[in-house]
């Protein structure tokens, strides 16, 4: 059965979708992206998905395509219509259709598509090996902070790191680990998560959000603060979390074992307790 997709209020076949070569997006990257994830077919951390939405929408004058609660209800929809039980649910707003001019068109509607995509998140085998990440340079633009569609310096930079053999590039700036290149980045010692203070410098990650409210309820506290490449490599453990794969535990950096070289007992912790309130959310006891 072919997908479902979400085109500007119509739900039609993936090979049906069509979008305007004047879309701001393309032309542009004038636009911006949420990707939510789907645990026993409900959306998991809708609250703060919507709240992050609605900051990069207000941050590049666009306005909502409808309204934030019609927003989750065309996400539900997909749900529905494609059977999604475990998996993520991608959408993205541009600023709309115009003729090609750089300053804002007036009086144009913003343009929204969505679509879902099945992954096992929960079951993830690398939860249990781990993965190996590589130090790239962050070449990325100044406004981090927005979920930008703007993407290329990340698809760079993800390239880098997979012709390196590794899972995922940890960007660095001025010596500092920024944050990964669709993840955020943490390092542990002595049983303290450390990890990038919020700015301009860094995307406000949900699971990065949600982790730093569930670790110190759950005893493991927590020092937002920038830290090195060399703290990285003689932290005890290092971690990334993002929507796709909820907490993984990073066994290396750039060729070298941290801690053990295996998933450490914070990592495995954090996933556990993570999983546990996606559950939950979700309405699985």
């Amino acid at each position: 059965m072919s997908r479902i997709v979400y085109v500007n209020g119509a739900f039609v076949a993936e090979k049906d979708a069509q979008v305007s070569i004047f879309d701001r997006g393309y032309l542009f990257a004038d636009g911006v992206y949420e990707v939510v994830p789907v645990c026993a077919g409900r959306l998991i951390d809708e609250a703060p998905f919507i709240a992050r939405l609605d900051r990069s929408l207000r941050e590049l004058e666009i306005a909502w395509p409808c309204s934030p609660e019609d927003y989750v209800a065309f996400h539900n929809e997909l749900i529905r219509r494609n059977d999604l039980t475990e998996g993520m649910v991608y959408s993205q707003v541009t600023r709309g259709v115009a003729d090609r001019d750089f300053a804002f068109p007036k009086g144009i509607k913003p343009a929204v598509i969505a679509f879902t995509q099945r992954k096992a998140i929960i079951a993830n085998p690398l939860a249990e090996t781990g993965v190996r990440v590589v130090t790239v340079e962050d070449i990325r633009w100044q406004r981090r902070d927005i979920k930008s569609i703007a993407l290329l310096g990340q698809v760079l930079s993800k390239q880098q790191a997979a012709d390196e053999g590794a899972f995922e590039g940890w960007m660095v700036e001025d010596g500092m680990v920024t944050e990964g290149t669709s993840s955020t980045a943490y390092i542990v010692k002595d049983g303290v998560i450390i990890t990038r203070p919020l700015s301009r410098a860094i995307l406000p990650g949900i699971r990065r959000r949600v982790l730093l409210e569930l670790g110190p309820r759950h005893g493991i506290p927590i020092d937002e603060r920038p830290f090195t490449v060399a703290e990285a490599l003689a932290a005890d453990e290092a971690m990334l979390t993002s929507a796709s794969n909820f907490v993984l535990p990073v066994i290396a950096i750039d060729g070298k074992p941290i801690g053990t070289g295996t998933p450490g007992p914070v990592a495995r912790r954090l996933r556990e307790i993570y999983i546990a309130a996606a559950l939950a959310e979700a309405g699985v006891t």
